[in-house]
C-alpha cells in the first residue's frame, strides 16, 4: 500500500499546503477537461507529479486494484446491450474517460501520500482551516493516514492465515464472511487500543505542530496549481 516514506525528492521538499493546492487544482482540471486530448495532457502532468515523488504508476495501480473493477465495469455496462449490436462504443466512451480521469486523480493523490508525513498533513489542514473545524479535520486526516494502513495489514494477515489453513478450498461466500468478520473484530480492537493510547498520552486537539514554511519551489508549485485551476474555467 502507498504510504509515506522519507526521501529527498522534489515532492518531499515541498510544503504540504502547496501539494494540497496542486491536488485540488489537478482534480478541477481533470473534471473540466473530459476530451481525450485534455486527458492526454493531464496524463503527462500526472506522470510528472509521480516522477517528482519517484513513485511508479504501476505501484499506484496495484494499490488501487480494488477500485479498478468498478472503473472497468462502468463503461462496459454502459455500452453493453441485450441484443444486436451487443455493445455500443459511443455509449461507453464517456464512462471510460470518466474512469480514466479518476485514475489520474488517484495517481496524484498517491504521490502526495508517499511524500508527506501524517503530522505535516495535519499541520497543513489546521493552518488552512482555522478554528475547531480545522482541528477536527486535522485529527481526522492524521488518524486516517495512520489507521488505514494498519487495518489493511490486519486484513492481509487474516487472508494469509486463511490460506495457510487451506481456507482457499472453502466457498467464496465463507471466505468473504471470514475476512469481513475478522477484519471488523480487529478494527474494533484497534479502535479500543487507540482510545486507551490517546487517553494515556493526554491527547490534545491543538498540539505543537511541525513548522511549515514556503520556499522557492513551493511558489513554483502554487503557480502550477493556479494554472491548472484556471485551465478548468477556460
Amino acid at each position: 500500500m502507498v504510504r509515506y516514506e522519507s526521501g529527498g525528492t522534489l515532492a518531499h521538499a515541498l510544503d504540504p499546503r502547496s501539494k494540497l493546492a496542486v491536488q485540488v487544482a489537478f482534480a478541477l482540471a481533470a473534471f473540466a477537461h473530459t476530451t481525450p486530448r485534455g486527458l492526454a495532457a493531464l496524463s503527462l502532468v500526472a506522470l510528472g507529479i509521480l516522477a517528482s515523488a519517484r513513485l511508479s504508476p504501476v505501484t499506484v495501480v496495484y494499490d488501487v486494484r480494488f477500485v479498478l473493477p468498478v472503473l472497468v465495469l462502468a463503461p462496459i455496462l454502459e455500452g453493453a446491450r441485450l441484443g444486436a449490436p451487443w455493445f455500443v462504443l459511443a455509449d461507453a466512451r464517456f464512462p471510460a474517460l470518466a474512469s480514466y480521469r479518476v485514475l489520474l486523480v488517484l495517481f496524484v493523490s498517491g504521490a502526495y501520500v508517499a511524500s508527506t508525513p501524517a503530522r505535516d498533513s495535519r499541520a497543513a489542514v489546521q493552518r488552512l482551516v482555522p478554528g475547531r473545524v480545522g482541528q477536527l479535520l486535522g485529527v481526522g486526516v492524521a488518524l486516517v493516514f495512520r489507521f488505514v494502513p494498519v487495518l489493511v495489514a490486519d486484513l492481509k494477515r487474516s487472508r494469509a492465515a486463511m490460506h495457510a489453513r487451506l481456507g482457499t478450498e472453502r466457498p467464496l461466500r465463507e471466505r468473504m464472511q471470514f475476512l469481513a468478520t475478522s477484519g471488523l473484530n480487529r478494527a474494533f480492537d484497534r479502535a479500543d487500543a487507540l482510545a486507551v493510547a490517546l487517553q494515556a498520552r493526554c491527547f490534545a486537539y491543538d498540539p505543537t505542530l511541525p513548522p511549515l514554511a514556503f520556499g522557492g519551489r513551493d511558489y513554483a508549485a502554487l503557480v502550477a496549481a493556479v494554472a491548472l485551476a484556471a485551465s478548468a474555467f477556460l
